[in-house]
C-alpha cells in the first residue's frame, strides 16, 4: 500500500475511539485529514470536535461539523492527531504542520490521546525528525545557541523566503542533530526557556493508544 492508501486506513480506523454524543479532539496534518474524511459518515453521533488549527477547522465544517472553542469545552474524552515521530513509550515529535502549541493545548484537556500514524513513524529513538519548536521572535538567536550547546543545530522556518507565523503569531525553528533518550525530562526541560513557546515533543501530553498503518493492515499499539 502506497502511504496515503496507509493514512486512509489509520484514519478510518480512529472512529471506533469517538465517543458518540460527545466532543472530539481533531488535530492537524495530513493524516489527519483522512480521519476528518471519515468522521464525515458520523458526524450526526457526535456533538461536534475542538480542533488544533484553522485548516483543520475550515475542514470540519465544510462537512457540518460544528467547531467548539476549546475553552467553551471542559473536557474531551478523545483528542486523535497524527505523529511526525514516535517511540515504544508514546512519546511523540509532533508540530511539523505548525500546529503543535494548539495541539498540545487540546491533548491536554483529553482524557486519551489516539495517535494515528503509518509504520514509518515508528522509531526508536526521537530526533531524527527535525525537532518543532516555536519561539516568540525576539527570542530566536537566543534559542539557537541553547540548542548548539545541546549538539543541535536550529533553523528558523521559511514560507516563501519569509519566516513562517503560526496560527499563534509566532515562528517556529527546526531543530536536528538530537537525540532525545529522556523525552520527559527534555520536554520539561526546554519548556523553561524563556521565548519558548512550546516544545514539539510530547511526553507529558503522550499518546495512549497508536494506530498505526502497516502493509498488513492497522497495527495497535498501547502505552
Amino acid at each position: 500500500m502506497t502511504q496515503d492508501e496507509l493514512k486512509t486506513l489509520v484514519g478510518q480506523a480512529a472512529l471506533q475511539y469517538v465517543v458518540p454524543g460527545e466532543i472530539v479532539g481533531v488535530g492537524t496534518g495530513s493524516t489527519v485529514n483522512k480521519f476528518i474524511d471519515a468522521l464525515a459518515s458520523m458526524k450526526d453521533q457526535i456533538k461536534g470536535a475542538v480542533s488544533s488549527s484553522v485548516a483543520s477547522t475550515e475542514r470540519l465544517r465544510a462537512i457540518g461539523i460544528t467547531v467548539y472553542d476549546s475553552n467553551d469545552v471542559q473536557e474531551l474524552s478523545v483528542y486523535i492527531d497524527g505523529a511526525d515521530e514516535i517511540d515504544a513509550k508514546g512519546c511523540m515529535i509532533k508540530g511539523g504542520g505548525a500546529a503543535l502549541t494548539r495541539e498540545k493545548i487540546v491533548a491536554a484537556q483529553s482524557r486519551r490521546f489516539v495517535c494515528i500514524a503509518d509504520e514509518s513513524k515508528l522509531v526508536d529513538v526521537l530526533g531524527a525528525f527535525a525537532l518543532p519548536v516555536e519561539v516568540i521572535p525576539m527570542a530566536t538567536q537566543r534559542i539557537t545557541r541553547q540548542f548548539a550547546a545541546l549538539g543541535g543545530k536550529a533553523t528558523v522556518r521559511l514560507k516563501d523566503g519569509k519566516p513562517l507565523v503560526t496560527d499563534n503569531g509566532q515562528h517556529i525553528l527546526d531543530v536536528t542533530g538530537l537525540r532525545i533518550t529522556d523525552a520527559l525530562a527534555f520536554e520539561s526541560d526546554v519548556n523553561q526557556w524563556p521565548g519558548v513557546v512550546t516544545v514539539g515533543v510530547f511526553a507529558h501530553q503522550k499518546a495512549a493508544v497508536c494506530l498505526l498503518g502497516t502493509a498488513t493492515g492497522v497495527r495497535t499499539l498501547t502505552f
